[in-house]
């Protein structure tokens, strides 16, 4: 995508996010997306991706997503009680980044970060999580457009996290 500038990159991470999640949506319930983009049913993770990205400049040239879902392996198997047509999928997934990409060329990026925040993992209350400091309790308040997580903690005290900086305790 050379017209989109590096900072932008999470958008990408989004795009790709929400086409899986959107997919995986029409076989089964409780799928989300846990920041900043691995894919959740319920409490188990269910596929995660790397996104690497070449840069031009400041804009990103190309953009190569190694992604990861357990398909056909006994959890989801378990969950839908079928097995599937991976080549199906991919094609669908593909069709949904394709038209996620549109949106972003038409500069319509504020629909893709809603939908974004809309799919988060465990979105609604208030969830423990963990940083240099220690765990605390706090809820999400929304994901800025450099991905960068705003939590809110109980003293109402608003957070900022970048990737690896802060994580969700699951149990």
């Amino acid at each position: 995508p050379e017209f989109l500038e590096a900072r932008r990159q999470f958008l990408i991470s989004q795009i790709i996010s929400l086409a899986i999640k959107e997919e995986l949506d029409t076989y089964t319930t409780d799928i989300s997306i846990k920041w900043p983009n691995d894919i959740y049913w319920k409490e188990k993770k269910i596929c995660g991706m790397l996104i690497e990205n070449d840069l031009m400049g400041r804009n990103i040239s190309q953009s190569i997503a190694g992604i990861g879902i357990n398909i056909n392996q006994e959890t989801f198997r378990q969950i839908t009680g079928k097995e599937f047509d991976l080549f199906e999928i991919l094609k669908n997934i593909v069709l949904r980044i394709q038209s996620y990409y549109s949106l972003l060329k038409k500069g319509n990026t504020e629909s893709i970060v809603c939908q974004y925040e809309m799919s988060l993992f465990r979105k609604e209350g208030m969830h423990r999580f963990k940083d240099a400091n220690g765990e605390f309790l706090a809820r999400i308040i929304r994901v800025e457009p450099e991905g960068r997580l705003i939590l809110e903690d109980e003293m109402l005290n608003k957070r900022g996290y970048m990737f690896k900086e802060v994580e969700y305790l699951l149990k």
